[in-house]
């Protein structure tokens, strides 16, 4: 799984110039860094610019992760070898933090998210030699995207 996260900084220089792609590629090194346990109580929303937004369910979970965003900027970074990310930002959104609780919820949100990927997300994916790892990556920027349109149209 290491050589996997060691290519990620390879895929933002081949696409730099794609907000979805470097969106879903810092994701997933959150979703590394954070690990388990807390990526399921703090979950990536947005990036604007060097600026990546975390929803948390509370204010005791963003006071208390708030005291881990230094470490965890550092990081990701040294993951990236550049300043990817310069500032973390954790807001209350129990919305984001909400579980699916049944498979049909799952299918819903996984149908949403196939429908989301573009020729630029598939043409970026198409670097990335392991079929999981290629169909998760276009899964976790599908869904972004689903998430982002959700959003805009409340």
């Amino acid at each position: 799984m290491d050589d996997i996260f060691s290519a990620l900084p390879v895929l933002l220089d081949r696409h730099n110039d794609n907000e979805d792609v470097r969106r879903a590629v810092i994701f997933a090194v959150w979703r590394r860094i954070a690990g388990e346990s807390l990526a399921g109580r703090a979950t990536p929303v947005d990036l604007i610019e060097s600026r990546l937004k975390i929803a948390v369910a509370d204010r005791n979970w963003q006071r208390n992760i708030e005291q881990l965003a230094k470490e965890m900027i550092f990081k990701m970074n040294y993951i990236f070898g550049r300043p990817e990310v310069k500032f973390i930002e954790f807001v209350i959104d129990s919305d984001a933090m909400r579980p699916s609780s049944t498979q049909r919820d799952r299918a819903e949100l996984e149908s949403a998210a196939h429908d989301q990927i573009n020729d630029s997300l598939r043409k970026a994916a198409d670097g990335i030699e392991d079929d999981e790892l290629r169909r998760r990556f276009l899964l976790a920027a599908g869904s972004c995207l689903a998430r982002q349109e959700r959003l805009a149209a409340k």
